[in-house]
């Protein structure tokens, strides 16, 4: 199973599209649909220049292609498309060192959905402050994941 259309929506109605390098809310390099620049600190001499939109979604999908890898390697129980749509848009956002390390893998794997969900909804803050963004976008990763809404 892949990200469906409705995860990349999902993706792209809270990242954006930029065609120009630029720094995200905690001041790292990211570009097109939200795609980080390396480790994000620096900003090499050949990313400085306007991409196209296929390059930007060309980005995305070869991310994705990434985070679905991790997924399936850090969840082992059953997901819906939803689910996966909802919990890529989560780690595009995190990375996958923090769907690791989280409460809501644990939780998850465990068979406790409602635990997860309630752990999911905790990281709504960058650099330490909570951002109404990134808890309209918890929000709705949350409702995809139960399938309440599609993307």
């Amino acid at each position: 199973m892949r990200i469906s259309d409705n995860g990349i929506k999902l993706i792209q109605q809270f990242e954006g599209i930029r065609l120009t390098p630029y720094k995200d809310c905690v001041g790292l390099y990211t570009v097109g649909i939200g795609t980080l620049i390396g480790d994000g600190k620096s900003l090499p001499d050949s990313w400085n220049r306007e991409f196209t939109l296929e390059e930007c979604y060309a980005l995305l999908r070869a991310e994705l292609a990434h985070i679905e890898r991790g997924i399936f390697k850090y969840i082992n129980v059953q997901l819906t498309q939803n689910q996966l749509d909802a919990l890529c848009s989560y780690v595009y956002n995190l990375g996958l060192g923090c769907l690791q390390r989280s409460t809501l893998r644990a939780k998850l794997n465990r068979g406790n959905v409602a635990g997860a969900l309630e752990s999911w909804a905790k990281y709504n803050k960058a650099g330490g402050k909570v951002l109404k963004g990134l808890d309209l976008r918890r929000q709705a990763e949350i409702a995809l994941f139960k399938g309440l809404k599609n993307g």
